[in-house]
């Protein structure tokens, strides 16, 4: 059998506020895709399920919590291979109902965008995959 590479699991969150608008984050200039709005979150530990994983990073990323009850599965999004490389597989979780006020605690900077904005922001392609699921399955 041909030696795959395995996956790098990545959680992110889709926050969906009460007036309909999105939160997204700005990557900090410095770090990998820099400058581009992206859906919150990170890796996913050895140790962790994908749900675990998400809760913890979001409170370290934007200082709230969530609950696993009202973290709801969305859709994902995969890197193509590449010889040599693990591809990242994002999962993408929506959430209506958190405890906090997010803020970048990381760098960057965040923001709440109509749906119709999203498609509008610079992102990374899997987040600008993501985004296209995730508003093809809003209601109007």
């Amino acid at each position: 059998m041909e030696n795959i590479p395995t996956w790098r699991c990545v959680v992110a969150i889709a926050l969906r506020a009460s007036d309909g608008r999105w939160l997204m984050h700005k990557r900090p200039q410095e770090k990998h895709h820099g400058g581009l709005w992206e859906f919150p979150g990170g890796k996913v530990e050895p140790t962790e399920t994908p749900v675990n994983a998400l809760i913890r990073e979001i409170a370290e990323e934007l200082g709230i919590a969530v609950q696993a009850e009202h973290l709801t599965p969305c859709c994902f999004a995969q890197e193509d291979p590449q010889v040599g490389q693990r591809p990242i597989v994002i999962l993408l979780y929506t959430c209506t109902r958190w405890d906090g006020d997010a803020a970048a605690l990381e760098g960057g900077e965040v923001a709440w965008f109509a749906p119709e904005m999203i498609g509008e922001l610079d992102k990374p392609p899997l987040d600008v995959e993501l985004a296209a699921q995730l508003l093809a399955k809003m209601p109007d």
